[in-house]
């Protein structure tokens, strides 16, 4: 619903555009100064202005050529001193149409994947419940898992200009290659409690009972990898700093999804499958 009333703010990887981030190697001036040196050379007035941690700043700005490109990084340079160019990329609005539609199949397709997986490897569960429904109910935590950080970089891309780029995308992948992970734990143990137990005891209080044997585990694990991606998010530098902060909120939402989104699932879809 946040990405729906904000829009996604998508980066100049999916609309196309030109990014260029500066270094200052004296005092840093104002992001109006900045903005109003490059539109008084570049003629484009949708340019956007932000600083980085450090001493620097990065402008985002319609895709202009080579020639363009030096122009405006001699005005920044003539008008506020020593300026070091750190990146600068430009990308085609038809490259960027082709990513963003490639990244959405990418998505698609993994988890169709992840739910062929499930349903083969839970398989010998059709007794008590179809791997196919196993699978969905993986998809419903997995869908969970992408909701929160888009949400939440929508919000931060209305109030403080993040954008959404290739970078994100990758964490998007890893975030539901990790939680899918988590998921197959719980669904592991539940398969071991059946088939060493059988199906005598209600079925929820099996999924209960895997949840608490497997919740030590996915606490430990989520933590360790939240220690590193704090770790990276402070010191890995600009580019990895928002690709640390979406696998953060990832995880952290794949890590209860697992336990308080797939298990309910599981459970209310049995209870439907015994009800026919």
């Amino acid at each position: 619903m946040v990405a729906l009333v904000f829009g996604l703010p998508l980066g100049a990887d999916f609309k196309g555009g030109s990014v260029m981030e500066i270094k200052f190697n004296g005092d840093r001036p104002g992001l109006a100064d900045i903005k109003e040196t490059i539109i008084s050379v570049s003629g484009i007035n949708d340019a956007s202005v932000v600083f980085t941690e450090s001493d620097g700043a990065i402008a985002r700005f319609n895709e202009v050529n080579e020639t363009m490109h030096q122009e405006v990084l001699t005005a920044l340079s003539e008008k506020f001193g020593d300026v070091e160019e750190e990146r600068f990329d430009s990308i085609g609005p038809l490259v960027g149409s082709e990513l963003k539609s490639k990244s959405v199949t990418a998505i698609i397709l993994v988890l169709l994947a992840i739910i062929i997986y499930i349903a083969f490897v839970f398989r010998r569960l059709s007794n008590v419940l179809s791997p196919w429904v196993m699978g969905l109910g993986a998809m419903g935590a997995l869908v969970h898992d992408i909701i929160i950080p888009v949400g939440i970089f929508a919000i931060l891309g209305k109030y403080i200009g993040i954008e959404i780029n290739a970078i994100f995308i990758a964490a998007i992948l890893t975030i539901l290659g990790y939680s899918v992970s988590d998921t197959v734990v719980v669904y592991d143990r539940v398969r071991e409690n059946i088939l060493r137990f059988g199906s005598r005891d209600d079925f929820s209080l099996t999924v209960h009972k895997s949840v608490m044997q497997t919740l030590s585990r996915s606490i430990n694990t989520t933590l360790t990898t939240i220690l590193s991606l704090v770790a990276i998010y402070f010191f890995g530098g600009q580019t990895l700093k928002f690709f640390s902060l979406a696998l953060i909120i990832g995880i952290v939402a794949g890590s209860y999804s697992s336990i308080f989104v797939a298990a309910p699932i599981l459970i209310w879809l049995n209870k439907k499958h015994k009800a026919r």
